[in-house]
Order: C-alpha cells, then sequence, then structure tokens
C-alpha cells in the first residue's frame, strides 16, 4: 500500500515514515556509515545510474561531495561562515599545522554508490530569517550536489550555531607604546 504525503512533507520523510527510507539515510541513522549503504545496496536490482553504467562504475569520495557542500553553502546570502565556534578554532589550528581544509569545516557528508546525506553547521547573519536561509541552503546544497556529481542528495541536516552581530570582526585597535619619543 503507498504512503500518501501531506503537502507539507517531503517525498524522504514519507519514505522515512514508511520504512523505505535512502540508504544513505538508514545507514546515517543506524551508525553503521556509507560502506554499510553501500554493502546493502551491491547486487541489488535495479536500472542503470549515471554512475553505474554498462561501460563502467563510479564512485565519488565523501571529500569531492563535502568540498561541492561547504561552496554551495558559502554560495547563499545570509550564511556568515561554516562550523562552530569550536569547530572554527580547531580548524584555524589545524590549518597552521597543515593538517585542517578551512573550506569543509562544518561540513559533513556521507555517500553511498547513488545517494548522499549532509550535515551542515553554519553561522547566520543576524537579522536574516533562519528558516529562509535554511531552505536556500537545502535547495542550493542538493541542486550542486546532483548538478556536479549525480548523487541524490536523501537529506541536508542543518544546525544553527550561531548569530553574527555587525562589528563582532572588528578587534578594538590597541594603541601600542611608542618606543621612541
Amino acid at each position: 500500500m503507498a504512503e500518501q504525503r501531506t503537502e507539507t512533507e517531503s517525498d524522504a520523510a514519507v519514505a522515512r515514515r514508511s520504512g523505505a527510507g535512502s540508504d544513505a539515510a538508514a545507514a546515517r541513522r543506524s551508525g553503521t556509515g556509507s560502506d554499510a549503504a553501500v554493502a546493502r545496496r551491491s547486487g541489488a536490482g535495479g536500472g542503470e545510474t549515471p554512475l553505474d553504467t554498462e561501460r563502467g562504475k563510479t564512485t565519488i569520495a565523501d571529500g569531492v561531495v563535502t568540498k561541492v557542500a561547504a561552496i554551495a553553502a558559502r554560495e547563499v546570502p545570509g550564511v556568515y561562515v561554516l562550523g562552530g565556534g569550536a569547530a572554527r578554532a580547531l580548524g584555524a589550528m589545524g590549518q597552521r599545522v597543515g593538517i585542517s581544509d578551512e573550506r569543509t569545516q562544518g561540513v559533513s557528508v556521507e555517500t553511498g554508490e547513488s545517494e548522499a546525506a549532509v550535515d551542515l553547521t553554519v553561522v547566520i547573519e543576524y537579522g536574516e530569517s533562519i528558516p529562509q536561509v535554511s531552505e536556500l541552503l537545502r535547495d542550493n546544497i542538493t541542486k550542486r550536489i546532483e548538478g556536479i556529481t549525480g548523487l541524490q542528495v536523501t537529506e541536508v541536516n542543518i544546525t544553527v550555531n550561531d548569530l553574527h552581530f555587525p562589528g563582532d570582526d572588528e578587534q578594538p585597535q590597541q594603541e601600542e607604546p611608542r618606543r621612541v619619543e
């Protein structure tokens, strides 16, 4: 029996409610990761996808999808920065020693053979509508990932970690004492 959806429910919400959720989303909820999702799908019948054709198979690393999601998130007006306070501090420290990529902080992605799920942490500009910015983020990230990678985005979970107020970045300039008079 097919599940009916209300006007406000997404297809993914109906699929989760009916127990037919995506492999990537199911793996995220069960904590088994994308390898288990790929293993469950392997050998499953299905049509040809843009990434798995009779001429070969294309595998896209999580890092590639993470970069696409991060760039897409930064394109949205109202997003001040990606990542929370602690993530930004650790990212800055890691970047100084060359082990971190600032461009992808605040973005976590899990991919399967044909699907991707995104977790995003952002700081929003004060005065912006958080629901509107969140919807723009979901739309742009989904459009970019699906357009660039061919993976179907099953969910984009957003955590708004902070608000940025104008003037927060400005450090009060302390006048250094003159060394020579």
